[in-house]
C-alpha cells in the first residue's frame, strides 16, 4: 500500500474517531444538561410560587384567592417573547398545589383537582422535608412526552402544610436542543471535511517528497546526473545526506574504476617507449642506421605524445562526469561557436590536406551552456573526423533546427564504422584504427563529447553517412 494512502487512512481513522467522540458527548452531556438547566430554573419557580400561595393555602381559599386570580391571568397573558429566534408567547408551565395529606386542591389547568397525589415522588418527599421531583411521561407509549416536575414545601412556620408543584413538558426544550444539535451537526462536518482536507494535504505532501527522493536515489543508483531536489526540513537534511553519500561513494568507484582503466590503457604505450628505449641502449644500437634510430626515436615521442594527450583528455573528461549541473550557462550564438571550432581546426586541415565547408545557421540561432565544454566537444568532433576523412576530400560542419533543439553536424567521407563498433563508440577507452596504419587515439574523444551533451540536456549520436563515412551530431537544446 502507497505510504500516502496508509498517512491518509491512519488521519481518517483519528478523525472519524473524533467525530463519532463529539456525537457520544453531545447525546450523553448536552441533552441532560439542558435538562437540568430546566430543572434548577423550576426549583427557583417552585419555591417562589409556594411562598406566594401560603397565604391563600392556609386561609383555605387556594382555588379562588389572589394566587389563584393570578395563575389565571398568567396564562391569558400573550408573553409575545422571542427566546434566540424562537417565538414563545403562552404560558407552557403547569402548577398545582395538594394539601397536607397529598389531595390536590388546585391545579391551573383544573383537571386533578381532588386528585390524590400523595404516592407521587414529588408530592410525597416534599411532606417528609425531602428535594421531591419526578419525570413521569404523560403518553406511556411515547418516550417524548415525558414532563419534568418540581415541587417546593408551602410551610406555617416549621410546619409543611401544603406542596406546591411546578410541571413543564421537557418537549418544550426540543427546538433548543434541535437546534443545537444541528449547528454541533454542521460544524462537525465542516471541522471533518477541513480535517480530511488537511490530511490530504500532508499526506500528498509527504508522499511528494518521499517520491522526490525516491526518484533521485534512483536515478542516482543508474548513474544518472541528477540535481538534488529542494526540500526544506527534514526531507532537505535527509536528501543532503543522501547527495554526500552519493557524492563519497561515487568519488571512490570513480577512482577505482580510472586508476583500473587508466593502468590497463598505458601498459601498451609504456610498452612501446621501453622497447624502443632498450633497443637504443643496446651495443648494437651502435651499428643502426640513422633511419631506424629516428623510427625508434619518433616511436617513443610518439608514444609519448598518446601518454600526454591521454591523460589531458581523462582529467578534461573527470571535470565533465563530476559535474551535475551548469552552474553559470549562458547564452552560446551557434555561428560564432562553429566559426571557432572552424578556425581551431585550419592547421590540421591544412596538413592533412583537407577542406571544412562551414554552413552556419541564421544568426539569431543559439543554445544555453557553457561555450568553452561546448567548443571542445565540437573540436573533438572535428578531430575525429580528420583522423579519417581521405586526402582531397571535405569535412562539413553545419547546424539546422530540429522539434525546438539544434542538431550540430560534423560528417566527412571516411570508411565510416564497422558495424561490429557501433555500438561501442561512445565507450570509454575504445578506439578504431585510423586508415594508413594511423596511430589510434585515446578513446576519449567521443566519451567527452557524449557527457558534454548529457550535461547541457542533449545527447550526442554517431551514424554511417550515404555514401560512405560517417556523420556525428550533437544534439542541444535551443535557447
Amino acid at each position: 500500500m502507497n505510504i500516502a494512502l496508509r498517512i491518509f487512512l491512519g488521519y481518517f481513522l483519528i478523525v472519524a474517531l473524533a467525530a463519532l467522540l463529539l456525537a457520544q458527548v453531545f447525546v450523553a452531556q448536552v441533552k441532560p444538561g439542558v435538562r437540568q438547566a430546566m430543572e434548577d430554573t423550576l426549583v427557583d419557580t417552585a419555591n417562589l410560587l409556594a411562598e406566594l400561595a401560603a397565604d391563600d393555602l392556609r386561609a383555605g381559599r387556594i382555588a379562588d384567592g389572589q394566587f389563584a386570580r393570578a395563575v389565571r391571568a398568567v396564562r391569558e397573558r400573550d408573553f409575545g417573547a422571542s427566546i434566540w429566534g424562537f417565538s414563545r408567547r403562552e404560558h407552557r408551565t403547569r402548577i398545582y398545589v395538594t394539601d397536607a395529606r397529598g389531595i390536590v386542591v388546585f391545579d391551573s389547568e383544573g383537571r386533578d383537582v381532588g386528585k390524590d397525589y400523595s404516592r407521587w415522588n414529588d408530592v410525597y418527599l416534599t411532606l417528609r422535608g425531602r428535594y421531591g421531583a419526578r419525570s413521569t411521561r404523560s403518553d406511556p407509549a411515547d418516550e417524548t412526552s415525558t414532563v419534568m416536575h418540581v415541587a417546593a414545601p408551602v410551610r406555617d412556620g416549621d410546619r409543611i402544610v401544603g406542596v406546591l408543584t411546578v410541571a413543564r413538558p421537557n418537549r418544550t426544550l426540543a427546538p433548543f436542543i434541535a437546534r443545537s444539535q444541528a449547528i454541533v451537526t454542521r460544524w462537525g462536518f465542516v471541522l471533518m471535511g477541513s480535517a480530511l482536507l488537511i490530511g490530504i494535504g500532508v499526506a500528498w505532501w509527504l508522499s511528494r517528497q518521499l517520491r522526490r527522493l525516491q526518484r533521485y536515489a534512483q536515478a542516482a543508483t543508474a548513474g544518472e546526473r541528477a540535481p538534488l531536489p529542494a526540500m526544506a526540513g527534514e526531507f532537505g537534511e535527509l536528501g543532503r545526506a543522501l547527495d554526500t553519500m552519493r557524492t563519497r561513494l561515487e568519488g571512490k568507484q570513480y577512482v577505482e574504476q580510472y586508476v583500473h582503466t587508466l593502468t590497463h590503457e598505458m601498459k601498451g604505450p609504456l610498452a612501446a617507449i621501453r622497447a624502443g628505449a632498450e633497443l637504443l641502449e643496446e651495443p648494437v644500437a651502435n651499428d643502426m642506421g640513422e633511419a631506424d634510430r629516428r623510427r625508434f626515436a619518433a616511436s617513443i615521442r610518439a608514444q609519448s605524445e598518446r601518454l600526454a594527450l591521454m591523460i589531458d583528455k581523462l582529467l578534461a573528461l573527470a571535470e565533465v562526469e563530476h559535474r551535475r549541473r551548469l552552474d553559470h550557462p549562458e547564452r552560446v550564438p551557434l555561428t560564432a561557436l562553429l566559426q571557432d571550432v572552424a578556425a581551431q581546426a585550419q592547421p590540421r586541415l591544412v596538413l592533412a590536406g583537407l577542406d571544412l565547408a562551414l554552413a552556419p545557421p541564421e544568426a539569431d540561432a543559439a543554445v544555453q551552456g557553457d561555450p568553452f565544454l561546448l567548443r571542445q566537444a565540437l573540436a573533438n568532433l572535428v578531430e575525429n573526423a580528420l583522423d579519417f576523412a581521405p586526402r582531397g576530400s571535405t569535412i562539413e560542419l553545419a547546424a539546422h533546427r530540429e522539434h525546438g533543439q539544434w542538431a550540430i553536424e560534423v560528417a566527412d567521407r571516411g570508411p565510416g564504422i564497422p558495424d561490429y563498433a557501433r555500438p561501442r563508440v561512445f565507450e570509454r577507452f575504445y578506439s578504431l584504427p585510423r586508415p594508413e596504419g594511423g596511430s589510434r587515439s585515446s578513446g576519449l574523444g567521443l566519451t567527452f563529447v557524449a557527457e558534454v551533451a548529457a550535461l547541457h540536456g542533449g545527447s550526442a549520436e554517431l551514424h554511417n553517412r550515404d555514401g560512405g563515412g560517417a556523420r556525428a551530431v550533437l544534439r542541444l537544446p535551443a535557447a
